[in-house]
Order: structure tokens, then sequence, then C-alpha cells
């Protein structure tokens, strides 16, 4: 399909147990939105489609720990989500949830047509069940240890540690993530979509036919699946929460959320047309639409192979023409975590950085993890904001803006001769377009990005060579071609970079007055039109773009990860287990004395040592503490202790130490002192 009559744009359905973050948009939603608003520049019929994905054992495990329906959880999820892509400008024409009346006809009806085909296979098999619980468990409610890497809190489905997908039964010592019992295993029947009958199509269609235009870790993904043999895959499970199975025999079950999931994106483009009075069945079942699907990585076998066989199996929709999965987002060099909390949240990010949307749309843009996971981090978010969107973008933006006002009371002037350099920009301008265009095609949005970034660098070069401002002391004419060209380059930014930073896009068009003229600029007519801003034509006054992210924001942020990481390690920290047990003769050997450190002095060439004078009451004598990598001397000198005064002397690095001062640790780590908690209790007095 070389012309696309329309396009067929979907994005990951986020699953409603949890907000948006930084990965999710980084791996699907932000490229998606490029590519969507692009197309739409171009003059395309594109149709971009979203929803939230609400069923789902996660969602009924978040439910019964906070004690209410998963319907509450899945309405307050939707609501955040659904905001936050408002907010922050994802420009879907239909965002829907998979708990809608119309995805649960759509889901059904799709189950019934192949069961009805006879696409699918009955089987009575073994499955994991917890007696205690009285239900057979799906598999995020068994947690065990992954047989492929060995990580020992593997789900059911799929281990987040090496991506291997498997069956509940695969696990090795499975557990119940309900009551933390062992499961036994108990027969129960379930529909099964034969992967191994499609094995063939799927090898052709991937494997030799999109061989060349696919991702290369999409590619490989499939590969790897296809070569080791596809098996029949589960379509129903018993649960409580989803849609359903409409079949005899399906009482107490539900769709598998893989599979009702996807059909999402079909639903949601039904109620779309319903609402907008048009024909969904076009966007789904023309060969001259192109289906595109955003994900990330872990979605890959779901769009690429579970999906499709799906959609070859029922039989009049169409197949993707590709699927330009990201690689995953690392947050200050450690894996994103929603559970650990260690994650940028999209509503907290809009809060603290009130119409700094683009911003951050441009950071996960220029370091997407397109072929490869990266690195998030909040001191390059800085650095490309301050020294990229605000040094290049915004001050040529307001170096034109302002020089025009001043010269010309913000009247476009008009050109006289050109010289070389003139036409080389203009040329240059009009290049713009074309070489965008290619990365985005080719779902290059990074390197779209910074070609974008090269115009406004252009715009700078001109403007620093050309010198405007020393040229109007000499040549008023030549002046007025400089600004001209200036401002053509500008108004091409205008249009070119609303894809990428819509919100920038649109304040620059409201500064150079664009709603003043015929139309607004096209895609192509920044390429095909001679003048962009014509002369005579008045623009508004100087704004700023983009404002300087000074260093304490910074900081904020990084003390906010901080403390989330406080949090993990104090609520993973392993207590020590009970030692041998003693008999009470044993304890009463133990002499611990109330005493005061009366001085304090580092060891020498000693880095966790303090040589310790304390009056224990009895005396005065040496204790030697590794305690100096938490209290500087002169900040223990004073303090009341609790001192075991019998035990045995030790020589360390050639002092005698004659006791030891009893300390433990607090919950971030630090030493405490286990020390009396009055100061009526003099030096000396025993502790039992």
């Amino acid at each position: 399909m070389n012309t696309p009559k329309r396009y067929t744009i979907t994005a990951a359905l986020p699953y409603t147990n949890g907000s948006i973050h930084i990965g999710h948009l980084a791996g699907v939603y932000v490229p998606a939105d490029i590519y969507a608003r692009y197309l739409r520049l171009t003059g395309n019929d594109v149709l971009f489609i979203g929803g939230s994905d609400e069923h789902g054992v996660p969602i009924t495990i978040k439910a019964k720990n906070e004690g209410v329906t998963p319907q509450d959880i899945v309405d307050k999820y939707h609501a955040i989500i659904k905001k936050s892509f408002v907010d922050f400008g994802i420009t879907y024409d239909n965002y829907s949830r998979t708990s809608a009346p119309i995805h649960h006809e759509t889901a059904s009806e799709f189950f019934k047509t192949l069961d009805a085909k006879g696409e699918f296979i009955e089987e009575t098999s073994e499955q994991l069940y917890d007696a205690e619980a009285n239900q057979f468990l799906a598999d995020r409610f068994v947690i065990g240890t992954c047989p492929k890497c060995g990580n020992e809190e593997s789900y059911g489905d799929q281990c987040e540690n090496c991506g291997t997908s498997h069956n509940a039964t695969d696990l090795i010592n499975p557990k119940s993530a309900i009551t933390g019992n062992v499961p036994t295993l108990k027969q129960t029947k379930h529909w099964y979509l034969p992967l191994d009958k499609h094995e063939a199509f799927l090898r052709e269609w991937i494997l030799e036919g999109h061989k060349k235009d696919w991702k290369p870790n999409v590619y490989g993904q499939c590969k790897s699946w296809i070569d080791d043999g596809l098996r029949p895959r589960a379509v129903t499970r018993d649960l409580d929460w989803g849609i359903p199975v409409p079949a005899e025999g399906g009482e107490g079950k539900v769709l598998y959320v893989w599979f009702d999931a996807p059909i999402g994106y079909i639903s949601s483009t039904k109620e779309w047309a319903a609402r907008e009075g048009k024909d969904w069945e076009p966007y789904w079942k023309d060969k001259d639409t192109k289906l595109v699907h955003f994900i990330g990585k872990d979605n890959i076998v779901f769009h690429c192979i579970i999906f499709p066989a799906m959609l070859k199996a029922e039989g009049s929709y169409i197949l993707p023409d590709n699927v330009p999965a990201n690689e995953f987002l690392n947050l200050e060099g450690n894996k994103l975590s929603t559970s650990k909390n260690w994650a940028v949240w999209l509503p907290e990010y809009l809060e603290d950085f009130p119409g700094q949307q683009d911003v951050l749309r441009y950071v996960l843009t220029a370091n997407a993890p397109e072929t490869k996971d990266n690195d998030f981090t909040w001191k390059d978010f800085q650095a490309r904001n301050n020294n990229e969107l605000v040094a290049i973008f915004g001050n040529f933006i307001n170096r034109v803006v302002v020089l025009t006002n001043k010269y010309y009371e913000g009247i476009v002037p008009s050109p006289s001769e050109f010289l070389q350099v003139d036409e080389e920009t203009l040329a240059a301008i009009k290049a713009y377009p074309d070489v965008i265009a290619s990365s985005i095609e080719r779902y290059r949005f990074r390197e779209a990005s910074q070609e974008l970034m090269n115009l406004a660098r252009l715009g700078n070069k001109y403007l620093a060579d050309a010198e405007p401002w020393k040229v109007i002391k000499v040549d008023a004419e030549r002046t007025k071609t400089i600004m001209y060209v200036a401002l053509q380059i500008a108004s091409a930014l205008a249009t070119l970079s609303e894809p990428f930073l819509p919100f920038t896009s649109t304040k620059l068009k409201n500064i150079l007055n664009h709603s003043a003229l015929d139309a607004d600029t096209t895609w192509k007519e920044v390429t095909t039109k001679s003048v962009l801003l014509p002369a005579g034509h008045k623009i508004g006054v100087a704004e700023l773009l983009f404002s300087k992210v000074e260093d304490e924001t910074i900081q904020k942020q990084l003390d906010k990860l901080a403390a989330s990481k406080k949090a993990n390690e104090a609520a993973n920290k392993v207590v020590e287990p009970q030692k041998e047990t003693i008999n009470f003769d044993d304890f009463t050997k133990l002499d611990m004395r109330v005493g005061t450190i009366i001085e304090a002095e580092k060891m020498p060439k000693a880095k966790k040592l303090l040589v310790l004078k304390v009056d224990t009451g009895i005396d005065v004598r040496t204790i030697v503490s590794g305690i100096a990598e938490s209290f500087k001397p002169e900040d223990v000198v004073g303090k009341r202790v609790t001192v075991l005064v019998n035990l045995a002397p030790r020589a360390l690095r050639g002092v005698e130490s004659e006791g030891m001062i009893l300390m433990t640790e607090s919950e971030d780590g630090k030493l405490v002192f286990v020390n009396p908690d009055t100061d009526n209790v003099a030096n000396g007095l025993t502790i039992s």
C-alpha cells in the first residue's frame, strides 16, 4: 500500500490501576501523538484511538487491598488518566474504556464469531487453585520463581525481570498472592486460541513480509517467539471481573484481558463513529487503510502475533502495517517501578511544572528509547530545556520578534535585494518539511525532533552572521531583508513545531499573528509557498516561549525521588532473625551499665574507628567503636550510652578496647545510640 486513503493509529490502552508516568509517555503516547499530529498537518484522514484497559487481576487485587469494588478503582483512574492526557495535549479522536457497554458487546461478538467458525479449542486442564480463597488463581494471583532467570517474584503470566512469558503452572515454588498458601492443582475448562494453527501465516507475514520495514527490536522478538514454536493460548479465565464468556459452559468465567483489551481499539472506533455519524468499518476493514499500533516492548507479542492471529481468524479485518514499539525508559539509572513509586508521574509533573508540557514532550522525544533502553535524568531535563529550548529555539524567536517591533513597530518589512546567503537560507527552510517528514514516517521521532531544532539553529546562525543590530546603523534596506528572512524562519518553526511542541506552536502562531493570514500554513506549504509571512503583516509583541529551569527546581525533584528510595529501603529492610535461644543464666552474665562518653578521637589511619573514653561509673575506660563514618568525635562527647562492661578486652590497631557501646540502626540506615531515656540515671547503674 503506497498511498493510504486513511490512517488508523492506536496507542496501547493504559491500565487503570495507577496514573501515567514518563515511561508510558516516552514509550507510547508522545510518539503516537507526534505521528497523528503530523499526519493531520499533511492533510491525511487520521483516526487516533485509545482508551483505558479496565479488566484483569491487578485491578481486583488493588480493589481487595483498598476495600472497594473493581469498578471504583477503574472509575477513579480512568478519570485521572483521561484528564492527564487532555492536559498534556495527547490528541485522541476518541478515548474510551473497556468497561463501556459498547466494548462488552464488541468483544462478546468477536468471541462468538471465532467460536462459531471453530477457531477455538476447548480443553480441560489443571490450574492452580487456592482452597482457602475458594478460587482458581489467575496469572497475577500467583507469584513464584521464574523458570528461566530465577527471579523469585515472577508473576504467573510474565517475569518482569527477564520479560519471559509463561504459564502460572511453570513457576517454581508458586504461592497464592491472596493468602500466601501453596496452591493445589484443580481441573477447569477453558477456550484456547491455537496460535500454532497460524504459525505458517505469521512466519510469512512477519518474518518475510516485514523484515525490512519493522524495527529490529520488534522483528527480533517476533522471530524469537515464532522460531520457538507457537502454542495454544487461553482466551478465558476463572474470574468474576471482566467480560462474561458468551458460550455454554462459560459461567463464572470471563474473557482473558489480553483477548479483550486489543478489541478495545475496535470498540473505541465504533464509539467515535456513532458520535460523529461516520462508518467505522473502513478504518478497520479497508485495504487502503494504514493501521499502526504504538506500544511498549512488553506488548510486542500481543500486537504482532496474538492480535493479528485473532484478526486473521475473524477474516474481515486488515492487519497492522507497522508496530513501532519502543524500548524501556529508566529513571536516574534505575528501572521505573510503579509499586516502588520510582517514577515521574504525569499529574504531579503538570502540577509542579505548570505550562511546561512541551518541555517534557521535547526531552522525552530527544531522549526516546527507540532502539535501546534509555535513561531519564532531571539534570538532562534541565540541560535540554536551558541549552536547547531556551538558548536556541526561544532565543531565536525572542530576538526576531523584539527586533521587528523595535525597528518596524511589528510590521514585516519589505525585503530589498536578496544576497546569496539569503537565497540559501530561504531554500533551506523549504527543505525542512521533507527532511522532518522522512524521519517521522520512518518512526524516528528523536531524529525528527533534532531536525526541528536544527531549523532553529539555522535561524540563530543567520541572525548572528547577519548582525542586523549593527547593520541597521549603516544600511536600513539590508536590515529589512535580514529581518524579512528571519521572520520566514520563525513562521516555518510555528508550523513544523506543532507535532513536537504543540503548546509552543500555538503560542508562536499567536505571537506571529497567524490568524490574520488568509489561512494557517500547512506542512506542505512551508515548502511550496514563496512567502510565509508577507510584507506588511503585523505581528504581536514578544513573550518568552520557554523559561530557564533553576537548580532549586531540579533539586526538589531529586529530593522527592530520594524520599521514595528511602521509603523503599525501609519497607524492604530485612529484620535479622532471632538468634539461638539462651537461658536466663546466660543473660545474667551480661553486665550492662549506664555510661557517658567524656573524650573521643579518630583512630589514626582507620576510616571507621573512634577511640572513646567512657565513664562507666565503675571506672573510666577506653572503648574502640566502629562509628566514625556516622559521627564526628565532637558529636559524641557527653552522650549517655549503654555499655557492655564485662566483654573480654580486645586489641584493635594497637589500642586495647575494654567494652562495647550498644548501637542500632534507624529505618533509613543511620546508626543510633541505645541510651537511657532520662538524665536522672547515674553512670554505673546496671541495666537488666
